[in-house]
């Protein structure tokens, strides 16, 4: 007894001194601990089976939604000063630019100009980079300790599942929030989106469940096609998880059906195609001239990084969200052929394997943008990845000292810590090589994406380019419509991941085909482990 008592006060004196150093911020990773802290608490999946704990959650969610329009509150206060002063301005430069030299001939016009550049400038500069979110970001931060985690909503899913299956109630029942015995009114009646019902069809899907994965995928198609709107969920999604839950169910016909009212869709039905080949052409790029003109290029030297100090390395925007850099004349000629010499004896047809949990499925069979799955269920091994045409091989830091004289560069210029990353992976696309949209990241929907690895999920992307290429080949960012292009001996760099460890969707990216010549190129996959003191932590989504 006395014992666990002790247990409970040390773990509140150190909670309390990390939620300190949080706020006055001496520890760029106390946001890290704590979540990290409260994980490993045995408490925590005790919290929510009951009314009473998740009454607490209600209330923290309140006060949560109160600190959040305090920030609106204080954002909109911030850009109404904004506005005035660019209003007044407005009027003032409009009346003097019609005579400037009659204007600025009056003594007190000039004093004014000079004082407004001088002065008043720079202390609209300053309020316009004030950061109003401070306090909520620090509440948030305090409150999310009691968050619930994915474990948790996967519970309150299966809950879902076994009323449906308990009082035999069908998805729609429970999807308009018309349940037996409800004595709630209709404007406090909650009802389930297609999101909502396209998730709960995930989560049965992740535990190969694929009778309710039917049911709620059907569930989410009928509210779709009595013309409820969703921002992230289409026919195409729904159909695909449809169809593959029904054939592993044995109907095959009705799973045909599927496929072929899939297949009966718009030809724009994958829009991403498009917008892949067009950037592929050097088309549908989305930088507007005032953005590209924030782009610099610029000498890099890590904050002052003692190898970087005297010869820092040449450092390329290209692109602004995600921030994508590229780094110049990183490699030598003589490295770069080291590397083709070490890998060109191992080149294989490129493989991967599907990291989602418990279910494995044949890559000829998915037919969406998730057909990156090529682990075959018959036999347990990789077979080959037809959305990837190249050859590719593995080269561990042990095998030759330029490998690892990379390794280490990469960790100097990045900051990250190299010795949690994959080994590199060397990769020769000919004639027609490509590698069609994906991420690199594990998601949400993966719970088990590198879990082998043990070293977390891919915070970031080293790619080495270790050829020209004449014509085509560019990598291409399909969500923002960005695209960089080969060149020989420059690595472009970016992060997979937000600081607060969520997966960054705008970095889905692919490699077009080589129209022209030979593409060489090296990845790093740089993991979560080890990174804990080198990017801050945060719930922001820059850094």
């Amino acid at each position: 007894m006395y014992e666990s008592s002790h247990i409970y006060i040390f773990t509140f004196l150190i909670v309390s001194a990390l939620i300190t150093l949080c706020l006055v911020g001496r520890m760029s990773s106390c946001c890290c601990l704590l979540i990290l802290l409260f994980s490993c608490s045995s408490a925590h999946n005790d919290f929510y089976t009951s009314i009473g704990h998740m009454t607490d959650l209600l209330f923290t969610e309140k006060d949560l939604v109160t600190s959040l329009k305090d920030y609106i509150r204080a954002e909109e206060s911030k850009l109404e000063q904004i506005k005035k002063w660019a209003d007044k301005l407005d009027v003032l430069s409009a009346a003097a630019t019609q005579d400037p030299e009659g204007f600025l001939g009056h003594p007190v016009n000039a004093f004014k100009l000079m004082k407004r550049l001088n002065t008043e400038w720079g202390e609209l500069e300053s309020l316009v980079l004030t950061d109003m979110s401070d306090v909520f970001i620090s509440n948030l931060t305090i409150q999310r300790q009691h968050f619930p985690n994915d474990d948790d909503q996967t519970g309150a899913a299966k809950a879902l599942m076994r009323l449906l299956d308990t009082y035999k109630l069908d998805t729609n029942t429970i999807s308009t929030g018309q349940l037996p015995g409800s004595s709630l009114a209709a404007s406090h009646r909650s009802v389930l989106t297609v999101d909502d019902c396209y998730d709960l069809g995930k989560v049965a899907y992740s535990e190969a469940d694929y009778y309710h994965t039917e049911l709620w995928m059907v569930q989410a198609l009928k509210q779709l096609d009595q013309g409820e709107k969703s921002g992230t969920v289409d026919a195409v999604n729904i159909l695909d998880y449809l169809s593959y839950s029904v054939y592993q169910q044995g109907e095959l016909e009705r799973a045909l059906d599927f496929t072929k009212r899939l297949l009966d869709q718009p030809d724009d039905y994958l829009p991403e195609r498009k917008k892949y080949e067009q950037l592929c052409r050097g088309e549908g790029l989305r930088m507007t001239p005032r953005r590209q003109s924030r782009l610099f290029c610029r000498y890099y030297d890590n904050h002052r990084h003692p190898k970087y100090v005297i010869a820092p390395v040449k450092q390329e925007d290209e692109w602004d969200r995600p921030r994508i850099v590229r780094y110049h004349d990183i490699v030598s000629d003589k490295e770069m052929e080291k590397v083709k010499e070490l890998a060109k004896p191992r080149l294989r047809r490129a493989t991967i394997s599907n990291p989602v949990t418990g279910v494995l499925e044949t890559a000829h069979y998915r037919i969406s943008k998730r057909r990156a799955t090529v682990h075959d269920p018959q036999t347990g091994k990789l077979t080959t990845a037809h959305y990837r045409v190249s050859k590719s091989a593995w080269l561990g830091a042990f095998e030759h000292p330029v490998v690892d004289k990379i390794n280490q560069r990469i960790e100097d210029i990045t900051g990250l810590d190299v010795t949690t990353a994959e080994d590199l992976q060397v990769a020769n696309y000919g004639v027609g090589g490509q590698y069609e949209p994906h991420f690199d990241f594990g998601r949400k929907d993966e719970p088990d994406a590198f879990e082998e690895l043990g070293t977390g999920n891919r915070i970031a992307t080293w790619l080495l380019y270790m050829s020209d290429v004449q014509a085509g080949g560019a990598t291409v960012f399909t969500d923002v419509g960005a695209a960089v292009w080969p060149k020989k001996g420059t690595a472009v760099f970016w992060y997979n991941l937000y600081p607060s460890g969520e997966g960054d969707y705008r970095t889905r990216h692919a490699a077009c085909p080589v129209l022209v010549g030979n593409k060489w190129v090296s990845n790093k996959w740089i993991h979560e482990r080890g990174q804990e003191f080198r990017r801050r932590c945060s719930l922001q989504e820059t850094d």
